[in-house]
């Protein structure tokens, strides 16, 4: 059990959960101005399908890069890489990996039905389809013969499935309506994950260049990708400020929605920290704080609207 548990990588957890609940508490704030219903079901459902879809990523990436060869060529990665190690087989892992899809379709079934039937049944079948986007690309970034993380397209995914669709998505499900405005805060959770996967790929960037795993970080190379991560870190609060001036924030007095703006701190010493790295390997623990820091940045906007009124 240990064993599945280390590969179920729970450090990537709060990551996962971040864009849920932006969107979540968006539509609570939202709907609290409308006199709407904020429905607490639809929230844990939709907590439990998110760990679902990152416990089944993490496997498919354990499985994937372990039968690929991909985490034999990194030294430290493969020895906590259950595949990879021999802890856990390929087959075992390929099993758990068909296991963590049935759970999440069943999972994310209930979700719908609570969140849409039967009132909203054209919406509930197009969100079916977006469930099994979500599965199949949580397989698809290391499985398969031509998977999208070997290609470069790993940024790109996880700013559409992590960012836009989580936090769009979430924000569906509460208000039935989608706002232009929500892709504001789904750029910004989604750039913060976008942060996390470029810190992985540039702590990796020999390894991968030896198992031919062409992530975006080893196609720009080490350098460009350093000045990519700071576009990263830098953007999501001021998208995060942009969506509250949209909403008028700046000419009331609820001054306290700004919270989440003391996050200007500890991501302008982590990325100072970060420019300073010469050796790739010493960004693994970079890996956590910008994660941590992503969850922080959901639960002080999502505090900020809802808790000062």
């Amino acid at each position: 059990m240990k064993d599945w548990i280390q590969a179920a990588r729970l450090r990537t957890l709060p990551l996962s959960l971040s864009g849920i609940i932006m969107g979540a508490f968006i539509a609570k704030w939202r709907l609290y101005g409308e006199g709407g219903i904020w429905d607490w079901k639809i929230f844990a459902l939709a907590l439990v399908v998110t760990l679902l879809y990152q416990v089944l990523s993490n496997y498919a990436n354990d499985y994937g890069d372990g039968v690929k060869g991909t985490d034999a060529k990194r030294a430290t990665e493969a020895e906590s890489r259950a595949v990879a190690s021999g802890k856990i087989t390929a087959k075992q892992m390929r099993n758990a990996v068909i296991l963590f899809s049935i759970l999440s379709f069943v999972a994310t079934i209930a979700l719908l039905y609570v969140a849409f039937f039967p009132k909203y049944m054209n919406e509930f079948y197009i969100f079916i389809g977006l469930g099994v986007a979500c599965i199949l690309a949580a397989i698809g970034y290391t499985v398969g013969k031509k998977p999208y993380g070997y290609m470069g397209l790993g940024d790109l995914f996880v700013f559409i499935f992590f960012g836009l669709v989580s936090v769009c998505g979430s924000y569906f499900l509460f208000t039935k309506t989608f706002s232009w405005d929500m892709l504001l805060p789904g750029a910004a959770v989604g750039m913060m994950s976008m942060a996390v996967l470029n810190l992985n790929n540039m702590r990796d960037i020999e390894s991968d260049k030896l198992s031919g795993k062409n992530s975006f970080a080893l196609r720009i190379g080490f350098k460009n990708a350093m000045i990519y991560e700071m576009v990263l870190l830098n953007l999501p609060l001021i998208f995060i400020l942009m969506f509250f001036g949209i909403n008028g924030f700046f000419q009331t007095q609820n001054y306290y929605v700004f919270i989440v703006m003391i996050l200007m701190l500890p991501l302008m010493k982590v990325r100072r920290q970060i420019m300073t790295i010469k050796n790739p390997k010493e960004l693994d623990p970079f890996l956590k704080q910008v994660g941590l820091l992503t969850f922080a940045m959901a639960v002080l906007t999502a505090f900020g609207l809802n808790f000062f009124h």
